[in-house]
């Protein structure tokens, strides 16, 4: 390897004298050159951004992965620019255990026939979770990864040109008014006409000085306006990271409603087949943590909503209700509902205690009790 020795001894002595510039700075044994206080705002404001940046990334990558060892995987398949194999959750891995288990006991018995059913719904949670993660990763850590890779390496090594650039100003500065005391120093000397000589030397040096001053402040404010430039673009980060924030928001808004989505078709897939086999029904619980039941004796405000044990009462004639969540019709005997608007209800002889007839207009179906709140 070819080694270039003089540009070698040259980086360590600039090195070895900016270290010691920078311990006489911190002693108060150097003058500093202070930035203007608008471009020290500035870099405040992106180092805080870029120490927030990583610690909401790291955290995030903590709750979508909890594993370390996944972390890891996917960290070196990310370094390596390779696609990460696609990974099975771990609601879809028990979903298929379930599953498996259902064939072995029989997919006919009752305990074959639930195991398949709590099985195919655990692989669709599952696949919502995975598809949660891969829009997670594409919305949210990705961009704040390209910030941490990208923007911030060039902001961080104009940053450090920048603080070169200052040493050096402050090298000159310190070489000058060590020439122009020198130089006073020569003046007020008694034999000064002896040494003309040499004052012409020192007035060279003092000159030279200057104009080395001169560069090193062009340089200075050079890479002061280039830096300032980048650094005002943090203000464009920030509106990035609040776009992906309301992604993330909306991923995980998505995600947990097709979880109770599942979970209640689950739970209404149970009571169908245990009200089939003739076993007695649990009462339906209700999603809304809000309506709890009241006690035996304590009577009902007329203007209260109902609980789902009182809305599983039969209803004589028909009763508004607030709908509490969206719902979507699975069959043309069921009506679709928007959550906060108002519908009618009434119930049939005979009718399953879980499910109204709802009316909205000259619309008509059945509806879940459990997505109800009635209205006295």
């Amino acid at each position: 390897m070819d080694f270039n020795v003089k540009k070698l001894a040259s980086d360590a002595g600039v090195f070895f004298t900016r270290a010691v510039q920078f311990t006489e700075e911190k002693l108060g044994q150097a003058e500093k050159t202070e930035l203007d206080p608008h471009l020290e705002n500035l870099i405040t404001r992106a180092d805080c951004t870029k120490n927030w940046t990583e610690k909401i990334l790291r955290q995030t990558e903590v709750l979508l992965q909890p594993n370390p060892s996944a972390r890891i995987e996917e960290f070196i398949y990310d370094k390596l620019e390779k696609k990460l194999p696609s990974r099975t959750t771990n609601a879809e891995l028990l979903g298929q255990y379930m599953l498996d288990a259902a064939s072995e006991f029989g997919a006919e018995t009752p305990y074959g026939t639930t195991l398949t059913t709590v099985g195919e719904y655990q692989k669709r949670l599952g696949t919502a979770e995975r598809e949660f993660l891969q829009t997670s990763a594409a919305t949210f850590l990705m961009p704040l990864r390209n910030f941490l890779e990208g923007d911030w390496k060039t902001i961080s090594k104009e940053k450090r040109l920048l603080e070169n650039r200052r040493l050096d100003l402050d090298i000159c500065k310190a070489r000058l008014k060590k020439a122009k005391q020198a130089e006073a120093k020569a003046a007020a000397a008694p034999d000064f006409q002896e040494t003309r000589p040499r004052n012409y030397v020192l007035s060279a040096s003092a000159s030279a000085a200057e104009h080395e001053l001169r560069m090193a402040q062009t340089e200075f404010d050079r890479q002061g306006e280039v830096t300032r430039l980048l650094l005002e673009g943090i203000g464009s980060t920030h509106l990035n990271h609040q776009r992906c924030l309301r992604d993330f928001a909306e991923a995980q808004a998505t995600y947990y409603a097709q979880c109770h989505h599942y979970m209640h078709e689950l739970q209404r897939e149970l009571n169908r087949r245990t009200n089939a086999v003739g076993t007695p029904q649990q009462p339906a619980v209700c999603p809304n943590p809000a309506s709890a039941a009241f006690p035996p004796g304590n009577s009902v405000s007329s203007n209260k909503p109902l609980t789902v044990e009182q809305a599983q009462l039969p209803i004589t004639g028909t009763r508004k209700a607030k709908v509490l969540y969206d719902y979507d019709a699975h069959d043309s005997s069921e009506l679709s509902l928007l959550a906060d608007e108002l519908i009618t209800v009434h119930t049939v002889p005979g009718m399953d205690p879980d499910w109204l007839v709802g009316e909205r207009g000259n619309q008509k179906g059945k509806v879940p009790v459990t997505y109800l709140e009635l209205l006295s």
